[in-house]
């Protein structure tokens, strides 16, 4: 049967995340309300069955685990805690009992044992952690890495750059990606030893663009920008403090005048609402591991049901893509004209 027409298979680690299995149970069942897979709930039996209705029963699959791995635990630690819920729950990928594993748990856990368990692409040296970012065309800009490779060498970059691209357009339908390289400077000069290097090789990369700044995120003029974990992990944190603190402030301000207030309740409905669904981490929910030979979506520990749900459509719509082939056959192609 053709991958696209078959019902994606999804593992769910229920006991990750900070609040729980109840909002992540709660997800799981607005997504089955809304689309067409196969559920698999990992984790403590009767912990999930307090949270989801007997209407459901028969269409879930429940793996039993009695070990949750805690926030605090070293992230190393899983691939020795063989019971514990992201450890099965990455299992039945690697064992082809499902085609994705999607986590609110340690995210240092879901990825180490992503890597490590399910394994890499042949021709990928590490993977990387995307994500979408607001821009004000409407639309999402992919960023990664966004922290699982802290320590990075050109050729990570190069191919985050050719993973990038490829998700862009098989997950994300954009024809022809831009991609940028994050660096302080749009010239080709500019920039630090790591991006400097790297650059010759992304060229390599039919949408590279060269050279972008931070700005470029957001201002819509690539697609896909590319830097290391370290860099990434600061930038994405950076920006949900940044887009919670310009919320906050704007709420400050109009309760400050009457005028405020009748205007903020006239936009409310409209402009409001539409800013906030653009900068809402539940509306995509989770952030793909790139690199690795399956799917893994790390969600935030305080994801609620509509990032669940969001983060489970991720799962379905890579599942159902050719993501995995088309960066291994874009490397190929890329390394070929190397040698």
């Amino acid at each position: 049967m053709p991958r696209s027409e078959r019902s994606v298979r999804v593992a769910v680690d229920a006991m990750g995340g900070d609040y729980g299995p109840e909002p992540i149970i709660e997800g799981c069942i607005q997504a089955l309300d809304e689309r067409n897979f196969d559920l698999i709930l990992v984790g403590d039996r009767e912990a999930i069955l307090s949270y989801l209705p007997e209407y459901y029963l028969e269409r879930v699959q429940i793996v039993e685990s009695s070990d949750v791995i805690d926030m605090h635990d070293q992230a190393t630690n899983a691939l020795r805690r063989k019971d514990s819920s992201i450890y099965k729950a990455v299992e039945l990928v690697r064992e082809g009992e499902a085609d994705a594993v999607v986590s609110a748990g340690h995210s240092g856990a879901t990825m180490t044992l992503a890597t490590l368990r399910i394994g890499r692409l042949p021709h990928i040296s590490k993977p990387a952690l995307a994500t979408l970012m607001p821009n004000i065309n409407n639309a999402k800009t992919l960023v990664l890495d966004v922290g699982a490779v802290v320590d990075c060498k050109a050729r990570n970059l190069y191919e985050f750059g050719a993973m990038g691209e490829v998700y862009a357009q098989e997950v994300m339908g954009l024809a022809s990606p831009r991609v940028g390289l994050l660096a302080n400077g749009e010239e080709a000069s500019k920039g630090n030893e790591l991006t400097k290097e790297a650059f010759p090789l992304l060229q390599k990369i039919p949408g590279f663009k060269g050279n972008v700044e931070g700005r470029d995120i957001f201002n819509g003029s690539v697609d896909v920008v590319v830097t290391d974990g370290f860099t990434g992990n600061i930038l994405l944190k950076t920006s949900e403090g940044v887009a919670d603190a310009i919320f906050t402030m704007m709420r400050q301000e109009i309760r400050k005048s009457l005028p405020a207030k009748i205007g903020a309740l006239l936009m409310k409905k409209k402009v409001f609402a539409r800013l906030k669904k653009q900068v809402d981490y539940a509306e995509y929910g989770g952030a793909p591991l790139l690199g690795i030979d399956g799917c893994a979506i790390v969600s935030h520990g305080s994801s609620n049901a509509k990032a669940i749900k969001n983060a489970i459509f991720q799962a379905i719509n890579f599942s159902r893509s050719d993501v995995n082939r088309k960066i291994e056959e874009l490397l190929v192609r890329n390394n070929g004209q190397e040698s």
